[in-house]
Formats: C-alpha cells, sequence, structure tokens
C-alpha cells in the first residue's frame, strides 16, 4: 500500500486528486493540504510514501518544499504550467502531471511510485522471539522467508529450518516489520527474498507461494 499526500493552494485541484485517488486501490491518501507549510510539517512527523506536489503556490513554492523533502519520498508534481517540467526533473521528481489530468494519467503516476517502492530494500535488521514448544527461539528477519497458517498455528519457513508456533496470522503480522506481507490468506511472506512474481505465485528460492486476488496489489 502506498502512503500519501496532496499539497495545492487551489480547492479544486485537491478535489481532483481525492475523487481519482479514491479509485486506486493500492492507494491510501491520508491527508490534503491547502497550505504548503502545513503539509510540510504533516510529513515531516508523519512520512508519507509520496507527495502529490503543486509547483506554483504563494509563500513556499513546490519547486522549493521538494528541495526539503527527505531523499526517500518520491514526488509527483501538479501543475497547470508546462514550463515547470524540466526543473521538476532537475530535482527527481517521479512524475509531472499537467493539469486537467485524467484518471488514467493518474493512476500511471500511482503504479510508477508502486514500482519504484518495490525496487527499494528495506532494512533487514533485527530479529524477534517466536514462542514454540520447546520454548522462546530468536528469527532473524533476513532469514525469515515466509510464513504458513494451518489453524491455530503457524509455520515459519526459515532459510534452513521451519519452526512451528501457536499463534493467529494477525498476532504474528503484529511482530513483524511492514516488509512482509500477505499474499494469500494462509501466507505472508518477506518481500525482500522475492525472487519472481507471476500471475498467482511468488517464488523464494525453491519455495512457491500462492498469490491470490484480495492479496495481489500488496506486493
Amino acid at each position: 500500500m502506498l502512503t500519501a499526500i496532496a499539497i495545492d493552494d487551489e480547492h479544486m485541484a485537491l478535489e481532483v486528486i481525492k475523487s481519482h485517488a479514491a479509485k486506486v486501490p493500492f492507494l491510501e491518501l491520508q491527508a490534503l493540504f491547502f497550505d504548503a507549510i502545513q503539509g510540510f510539517e504533516y510529513q515531516k512527523n508523519q512520512p508519507v510514501d509520496l507527495v502529490f506536489l503543486d509547483i506554483n503556490m504563494p509563500d513556499l513554492s513546490g519547486i522549493d518544499l521538494a528541495a526539503m523533502l527527505n531523499k526517500e519520498t518520491m514526488v509527483v508534481f501538479t501543475t497547470a504550467y508546462s514550463e515547470y517540467a524540466v526543473k521538476g526533473f532537475e530535482l527527481n521528481a517521479l512524475d509531472y502531471l499537467l493539469k486537467p489530468f485524467s484518471l488514467s494519467r493518474f493512476l500511471q503516476a500511482c503504479q510508477k511510485a508502486r514500482d519504484w517502492k518495490q525496487l527499494q530494500p528495506e532494512a533487514l535488521e533485527g530479529s524477534v522471539f517466536i514462542k514454540t514448544a520447546e520454548g522462546q527461539i530468536r528469527v532473524n528477519f533476513s532469514e525469515l522467508l515466509y510464513g504458513e497458517a494451518t489453524g491455530n498455528y503457524v509455520t515459519l519457513h526459515l532459510e534452513e529450518e521451519k519452526i512451528i508456533s501457536r499463534m493467529t496470522f494477525k498476532e504474528l503480522e503484529k511482530l513483524l516489520p511492514s516488509f512482509f506481507v500477505r499474499t494469500h490468506r494462509s501466507f505472508l511472506v518477506n518481500k525482500n527474498r522475492v525472487e519472481k512474481i507471476e500471475k498467482h505465485q511468488v517464488q523464494i528460492r525453491e519455495h512457491r507461494i500462492p498469490i491470490s486476488l484480495s492479496y495481489s496489489g500488496l506486493l
């Protein structure tokens, strides 16, 4: 899921983005800002993946604001002025939407952002203790390939072994970082270890894990 905010000094432009965003299943538009400084303060305290950013705004332009964002934050400029395009791309903007833009063009920008996010490796450091019949076992996130649910138990498939624990998938998800995602109601995978994504399955080493339609947008 992509998280995003939109910053624009035109209320109508914000409403268009809100309407388009509601139709993109993998996009969570968290907030709209008419004031650029308020938008900057929000994302500084609550970082998002993507900022839809107007360029020609009073007090603080979108160009200046984009230069202040963390380098990990993706920016899609939205403006009525095509002459800003070159400057926008000099700032490594992900995309440039010229107003008025269609839903299909908006979706294209969102898809580009999702593809880019998937290419970025997330931190693999860290571990968690998992309760088993033999006691608490430390599991390193980097070694956990995927989890499989069977009734009230989960099987954790590691690089060299399997661990069975009595817990629900929801309980397991709370213990793991965000790069562990569901592909199916009974499977959860380490996104950083996925080697191949096909229509109905993903491959991690010799393992093939199913993808169901309801979870296909999470990878």
